[in-house]
């Protein structure tokens, strides 16, 4: 079943893409929820026409999340915790915790687009996250987690 998505889908695709998904998925999840409508040809006329007039206003918004991205380059990002025996977290470290810590560097981010490599921290060190400013921008950034000094 071919579909125009009409959302970001979670390891599907981005807004206005052209998908082909399975028969029951498609008409039981994704057109009801509205995240998605049948790629008839008159549909795929009307997204080729809109995505040509959104292109110019796309270039505008690509240079706004590079400049966002680029003011990752040498930040450094220390997130400090408590910490037991052997370096081991009281609780854990989330992209909640890094888009909080970069709020306060003046990075905004939304928690969804950043990316802890391996889920949640458990244990102080070095670890990357990859950041999704837009669907063309994606930085990987590397941060710290301390011990909170007792």
């Amino acid at each position: 079943m071919e579909l125009i998505l009409k959302n970001d889908v979670e390891n599907l695709g981005f807004a206005d893409d052209v998908v082909n998904v399975k028969n029951g998925y498609g008409r039981n999840f994704l057109i009801p929820q509205g995240l998605a409508i049948l790629a008839t040809p008159s549909a795929k006329k009307v997204l080729a026409e809109t995505l040509k007039q959104r292109a110019y206003k796309e270039k505008k918004v690509i240079e706004d999340a590079q400049t966002e991205a680029d003011k990752l380059n040498g930040l450094e990002i220390k997130i400090t915790s408590k910490a037991g025996e052997g370096d081991k977290l009281f609780g854990s470290i989330t992209n909640a915790n890094l888009a909080e810590a970069l709020e306060k560097e003046g990075v905004t981010v939304e928690k969804k687009y950043i990316a802890i490599a391996g889920g949640t921290i458990k244990r102080t060190g070095q670890y990357e996250a990859t950041i999704r400013f837009h669907r063309d921008v994606i930085s990987n950034f590397t941060f710290d987690v301390i011990a909170e000094a007792k």
